[in-house]
């Protein structure tokens, strides 16, 4: 097993490690005679509430300026507080479609926050839900959504609800959400994003994207973890999922955290402030990951390579290997890596969002996603080359000579 100073985190779509700044902002806090303001129970009506109050609210005001949503007069824009990602996608998913009946259009390379959403609403709801397919680059298909929503638009169930993701969390590839949201609008659908993976890496401005909701959580730009969002448009009317409580107009009842609301605006702040220069430095260490790798292994493939993608991404398949014994592989030589979502890493089964490209079986037994952060260093993916090339080489070896290498390992 490898020492902690030499592992080389590479897993940043799963979690990223808590920056020094936001761990500064939180401890300061934590530590000084001001914890009452952050520390107490926001809906209270005592002078410490109302302070706590303040910053929830300032904090609630602070990200909708950031990513560009109407924070001001009858026509502002919402955001409701939540845990983080999954229950974002879940509220907005459950949430829309109760408020708006019909037809619920998710794609096939979701979130499995979304997916499973959708399953789940498809086991009580029969014939409510479509999955929308994905070319061979992982793109959604524009064209059969088209058709879809001129199909139904005459049906009981007219689609009333589609969900597609900004950026995929495997592929990095970004999706057409401009125009999904024209086709949507045009047959006055509402349009969901999840654009988790897609704070801090591309440019998300509420108002230009004119989705009508959008997730975001804090523990992917390097803030803590439970904490998170969903921006709505100004009128759009969801139900909530949870009960018993007032807070967040009933849509999200429970006990809000200043603490956790003022420090995941604070580190989406930061995200976006280092964006273009923390951009340029991912882009260019995934490109020279992705270069070294396929110079000394000209065999492998990077998935979604010919589409615009996230900056810190990379899906690589090495043909030839098994990617649970190259991540556990890699995992021993002290390479953070996946096989996929971290929400589905308990499973056996290979990465749906390269299934749903219809790439081959060796591709899809054999791939790996590797995701850096703004934290990245030169070095580390350096190193992290020569070690994934040799595990590489080793296991494919192994694999040619199964019999002797039993032999001497006994």
């Amino acid at each position: 097993m490898s020492s902690p100073e030499n592992r080389i985190y590479l897993d940043n779509n799963a979690t990223t490690r808590l920056d020094r700044d936001v761990a500064h902002f939180m401890s300061q806090w934590l530590t000084q005679d001001r914890w009452l303001e952050l520390g107490c129970n926001p809906a209270s009506q005592h002078q410490e509430g109302r302070l706590a109050r303040k910053w929830v609210e300032q904090a609630r005001d602070d990200l909708l300026s950031l990513f560009a949503a109407r924070t001001r007069g009858m026509s502002a824009d919402q955001l409701l507080w939540t845990s983080g990602g999954t229950e974002s996608n879940n509220l907005a998913i459950f949430g829309l479609i109760s408020a708006y009946p019909g037809t619920l259009v998710v794609s096939a390379i979701e979130h499995p926050s979304v997916l499973e959403a959708a399953k789940n609403y498809e086991l009580h709801h029969p014939g409510s839900v479509r999955i929308l397919p994905v070319d061979s680059s992982g793109i959604v298909r524009l064209d059969l959504l088209e058709k879809w929503i001129a199909e139904l638009a005459v049906s009981s169930k007219p689609i009333s609800v589609i969900s597609v993701m900004l950026a995929n969390n495997e592929t990095g590839v970004i999706q057409p959400i401009s125009e999904i949201v024209k086709l949507a609008h045009s047959a006055t659908a509402k349009v969901h994003t999840d654009a988790v993976q897609g704070v801090g890496k591309i440019d998300i401005n509420f108002e230009q994207l004119n989705v009508d909701a959008l997730s975001f959580t804090a523990h992917k730009v390097h803030g803590p973890v439970g904490i998170g969002g969903l921006i709505l448009r100004n009128s759009l009317k969801i139900n909530p999922l949870f009960f018993g409580g007032f807070q967040q107009l009933s849509l999200r009842p429970g006990t809000e955290s200043p603490l956790l609301t003022s420090t995941c605006a604070h580190a989406i702040r930061l995200a976006l402030d280092c964006r273009g220069a923390a951009c340029r430095s991912m882009e260019a260490l995934r490109d020279k990951l992705e270069f070294e790798i396929t110079h000394q292994l000209p065999d492998t493939v990077i998935h979604g390579r010919s589409q615009p993608r996230l900056p810190h991404t990379s899906s690589i398949a090495f043909p030839g290997c098994d990617r649970q014994a190259l991540q556990m592989a890699l995992d021993m030589a002290g390479i953070a890596c996946s096989t996929g979502s971290a929400c589905a890493s308990g499973s056996s089964q290979p990465s749906h969002v390269l299934a749903a490209m219809n790439v081959s079986q060796d591709l899809l037994q054999s791939s790996i996603r590797f995701s850096l952060s703004r934290l990245t260093t030169t070095a580390e993916i350096d190193q992290a080359v020569t070690r994934i090339v040799d595990a590489v080489r080793k296991l494919k070896q192994r694999s040619m000579f199964p019999v002797a290498n039993s032999v001497s390992i006994s």
